[in-house]
């Protein structure tokens, strides 16, 4: 079994910088740890918070009165067919890396995203045109209900936009290992991103050298602070902080009184995606703006950050809340926060 700690701080844990102390920690640094020790937390009645790279977190500054697992399992199988097998604990842009490098398509667009591969089912992770529903197969969890290992299929993990089983069912299932099918390709799957192929010179529909769109993606991705840099105060934050709106048919049609002509991507069933950073920055808060010790990225809307790192997350839900209520109110639409919350809430 792990060795326990006591009043580990979790602020050093997170992208953001901020959180207080676990009242226990445990490492679990195989998959045979993670198991037993969330299994023993779980007989003995006490609360357990699962942390991967915290890159998608907003913890209290009460910290977690409970035990704080950090799953730090890793391996990666590779296939002859392509299919590719990644423990929790292994860092998802190394992987991505490692695909590229090896002729492997399917998740070239999704670089420089920070976390471990553990939470890319869970959050469905996308970016660029691309998101892991798209290439996952199966994934090998624990199930804390019914105390047993299973293997869910693709299906069986109910993915839709930034969303999964696991949100659904929060903390029952510990993602132990991610199955991948990606194709034995030098040329990336067809780029389906306007901003994307703008920057490679392509049209939509084209492929281009795996290198040159990892290449492209991870550039982007610096341009807007999404790639974390100890040097740049922007990337200290947790991503984009919203998801982008999906409004039915009504919904979308009051938001085209209000703004006539307004962006939008075309969704089943006559909804549509509205972006997020649109609504925000046209509510009336630019990039860069400030309140406090917190602020919107210089250099994207969706991002709020915490640029000294001395920044706590009162600050943050305060900022989060603004932005929220502002948007609701020029605009008749609620934001949802795309982080997972710990012991926080964006409700007043």
């Amino acid at each position: 079994m792990a060795d326990r700690l006591a009043g580990v701080r979790l602020a050093p844990y997170t992208t953001l910088r901020m959180g207080g102390r676990a009242r226990a920690f445990v490492e679990a640094r195989s998959e045979d740890e993670l198991v037993e020790t969330v299994a023993e937390a779980d007989r003995n009645g006490e609360p357990v918070l699962i942390l991967g790279g915290g890159s998608n977190l907003v913890v209290s500054d009460d910290g977690f009165d409970g035990l704080v697992v950090r799953a730090a399992s890793t391996g990666v199988e590779i296939a002859g067919d392509g299919r590719v097998t990644a423990r929790a604990g292994e860092d998802w842009d190394a992987l991505v890396f490692r695909c590229v490098t090896e002729g492997l398509a399917g998740v070239e667009c999704l670089s420089g995203i920070p976390g471990l591969v553990g939470s890319t089912p869970i959050q469905n992770v996308g970016a660029y045109g691309q998101d892991v529903s798209q290439t996952v197969t199966g994934v090998r969890v624990y199930d804390r209900t019914a105390g047993e290992i299973r293997e869910l299929s693709a299906d069986q993990c109910g993915f839709a936009y930034r969303h999964s089983l696991f949100k659904e069912e929060p903390g029952r299932h510990i993602v132990l290992a991610v199955t991948y099918a990606l194709a034995r390709s030098p040329l990336s799957g067809p780029v389906a991103y306007k901003e994307l192929a703008a920057r490679l010179g392509v049209e939509i529909g084209e492929r281009v050298p795996l290198a040159e769109a990892r290449e492209a993606v991870l550039a982007l991705r610096r341009g807007k602070g999404m790639v974390l840099d100890p040097e740049d105060p922007d990337t200290r934050s947790a991503g984009s902080f919203f998801t982008n709106p999906v409004l039915d048919a009504a919904a979308a049609a009051d938001l085209e009184l209000r703004a006539p002509g307004f962006p939008r991507w075309g969704m089943p069933d006559g909804a549509v995606k509205v972006p997020a950073a649109w609504l925000i920055e046209n509510a009336g808060f630019p990039k860069g703006y400030e309140k406090g010790r917190v602020r919107i990225s210089t250099k994207h809307t969706l991002a709020l950050t915490n640029p000294t790192g001395e920044a706590d997350a009162a600050e943050l839900l305060a900022l989060a809340r603004e932005v929220r209520d502002g948007v609701l109110e020029k605009f008749g639409v609620t934001l949802v926060n795309e982080p997972v919350m710990v012991g926080v809430s964006l409700a007043d």
